[in-house]
């Protein structure tokens, strides 16, 4: 059996899993705190504490998942030049990434209020629901220059293969975000402004123990020569043209969510509260398998920065099969088991046997989704960050838009995943076609 595989496999295979793995286990922290506030507030006896997390979410989702390009791009970055052995250029890496980072978030803190009175403006929902977003905003917001520094922290850490410090920031910000959010709710009776302020002062603890790495890891005699590195302008301008185009590709992904959400709101109480909690079952999924696409991104970018481009189709069809086992595995408990998963969020059991007409849909999402994810790894791996833009904003475009107005107008929660899974399939569609057309050549400047 092993015999069979072939020599270009069996090379990373090991090393492949071995990443992906501990990837894996340290992405779904992620999710899996954001369910765990979820399972606190939606067991409250008010409903209006679970919606309005749900609402407030949103805001969060453009100013984090958005902004997670951060991660993407210091991982494509990092991978390369550890390729190419340039130490100087991986402390380069995570230091001009960081003054990145360290800049939009100072931007966020400053906006806070424009921010969410904007959001709460656009966003839809009873009184009740809006007044418990808030305060959960309002208190999450402060954790913003921690959760920045962290995802390049992350993407540096994992363009250098130490999953295992990536594994264990995450351990460290979301188990205690899951103590602190029993003491803050359950406890101290502080609801959504709990849940957010547990969220945000999780974030710091795991910023310290990447730090604590960082300094730990590092050859403090090439620290002066990075430094004078960082603000070369050429080099500034690259990077900065990468992380724009992951940047959209974040921007349409997360806006599709978003106006999934708001518009689940717009259909009542009740289906905010259906639609959010799948939700959060599927990006406990999409987080599980970003991590095997961390993991081809890293490889790739390795292999790119060495010259072996001949690996990279290998290490895609590998992540592609392996993405796709555990999206289906995940999907298939929901649609086998909805009650057991379902009652675990919450006692509401209205939301709860509702949700299972919905589970379905989990099955082609999650599976397309997976692909689409794999796909982009392979793109962000070679640095052609311009291929997720244009599909990002195709899929967005011509799936998703025409398929959300048609939801509204007939006020049909069905058609809105339609919508979701159209800008799934037309973004893996249209990248399947860039990876078949687009010929594979040997590592050169930053592509646009």
């Amino acid at each position: 059996m092993i015999s069979a595989i072939p020599a270009s496999y069996k090379s990373f295979l090991p090393r492949f899993y071995r990443l992906s793995i501990v990837g894996m286990f340290s992405n779904m922290m992620v999710p899996l705190a954001g369910l765990c506030d979820t399972a606190f507030l939606g067991h409250l006896s008010d409903i209006h504490y679970l919606t309005g997390v749900i609402l407030g979410s949103i805001l969060f989702d453009y100013l984090y998942r958005i902004l997670k390009f951060l991660r993407n791009s210091t991982n494509a970055l990092t991978a390369q030049s550890v390729g190419e052995e340039d130490a100087v250029g991986v402390l380069v890496a995570v230091l001009r990434c960081g003054l990145v980072a360290g800049a939009i978030s100072a931007v966020i803190l400053l906006l806070q209020y424009p921010i969410h009175q904007l959001g709460f403006t656009i966003l839809s929902g009873a009184p009740e629901t809006e007044q418990a977003g808030l305060a959960y905003f309002n208190a999450r917001i402060w954790g913003a220059p921690a959760v920045l520094l962290n995802f390049v922290l992350i993407g540096w850490f994992l363009g250098r293969e130490k999953n295992g410090v990536v594994f264990f920031i995450s351990l460290m910000a979301n188990g205690s975000n899951v103590l602190m959010d029993y003491l803050m709710i359950n406890r101290w009776g502080w609801e959504s402004a709990g849940a957010g302020l547990a969220t945000a002062l999780s974030q710091y603890l795991g910023l310290g123990v990447g730090l604590v790495a960082l300094a730990l890891t590092i050859d403090w005699s090439q620290v002066g020569q990075a430094l004078a590195q960082v603000l070369d302008r050429q080099a500034l301008a690259s990077t900065l043209i990468l992380k724009g185009n992951i940047l959209v590709r974040f921007l349409a992904l997360i806006s599709a969510y978003s106006i999934f959400t708001n518009l689940s709101a717009t259909f009542g109480t009740a289906s905010l509260a259906e639609n959010g909690l799948l939700l959060q079952i599927a990006l406990l999924s999409q987080f599980t398998v970003q991590g095997v696409g961390m993991t081809a991104q890293t490889l790739i970018g390795n292999f790119n920065g060495k010259g072996q481009i001949n690996q990279c189709l290998p290490v895609l069809k590998t992540a592609i099969v392996t993405s796709l086992v555990i999206s289906l595995g995940f999907a298939l408990s929901v649609v086998v088991f909805p009650n057991t998963m379902f009652t675990l969020l919450t006692s509401h059991r209205e939301v709860s046997q509702a949700m299972g007409s919905y589970a379905a849909w989990l099955v082609p999402l999650l599976s397309i989704t997976s692909v689409a994810f794999m796909l982009e790894g392979y793109f962000i791996g070679l640095k052609q960050g311009a291929v997720l833009r244009n599909g990002a904003l195709l899929g967005f475009g011509c799936g998703f838009t025409p398929l959300a107005i048609l939801a509204v107008y007939l006020q049909n929660s069905y058609l809105l995943w339609t919508a979701l899974t159209a800008y799934m399939a037309i973004l893996m569609l249209f990248l399947l076609y860039k990876l078949i057309t687009t010929p594979l050549v040997e590592p050169t400047a930053m592509s646009s």
